[in-house]
């Protein structure tokens, strides 16, 4: 038997079309076994579970509320505390079950450094849930650290933020 074409190229050219035959045969086998092994997968097993009436358990989340002044004085709760006691607290509020939160107040003006301390010593002590609490609204600006910079970012904004104005901002900030 064979196979060949009536085209006038001769026998030694190359086919150049794609047999959609055993393709189309392809996709019909995995068609038909799609849909039968498909309502298998979904088989369920009824089970007569056991009811039971349980009241939840409702723990009310313990929280510390720990505010730090201007000066840096600690208030545990709203209760003056020592800052050397303050290790000894974390420690013992660490062991409890479930362990509280600790919320952080700080004021503005509080040093960065006294923060870092006490969140550093709440974590050596095992405390896992610090936050932080902030007032929403506007960001407090220091005008006297930017000095031209106020005045040439309103510039930049006037001139659509093309970067003419970016540029006079360096100019003035490198001139002082």
């Amino acid at each position: 038997m064979a196979f060949g074409s009536f085209d006038s190229k001769g026998p030694g050219t190359t086919m150049s079309e794609i047999n959609m035959v055993p393709l189309i045969d392809v996709m019909l086998v995995l068609l038909v076994i799609f849909i039968i092994t498909a309502p298998l997968l979904s088989h369920s097993i009824r089970i007569n579970v056991p009811q039971v009436t349980a009241q939840p358990v409702e723990q009310k989340p313990v929280v510390i509320d720990l505010a730090i002044d201007p000066s840096g004085a600690l208030f545990w709760n709203e209760q003056p505390i020592a800052a050397e006691e303050l290790p000894a607290r974390f420690a013992s509020e660490a062991a409890a079950d479930p362990q509280p939160e600790v919320r952080i107040r700080a004021d503005v003006e509080t040093r960065y450094g006294l923060l870092a301390e006490i969140m550093g010593a709440a974590r050596k002590a095992g405390m896992k849930r610090l936050g932080f609490v902030t007032t929403p609204g506007q960001a407090v600006h220091d005008d006297t650290a930017t000095d031209g910079a106020a005045p040439a970012a309103a510039a930049n904004a006037a001139a659509g933020g093309r970067g003419a104005a970016r540029e006079g901002a360096f100019k003035q900030s490198s001139t002082m």
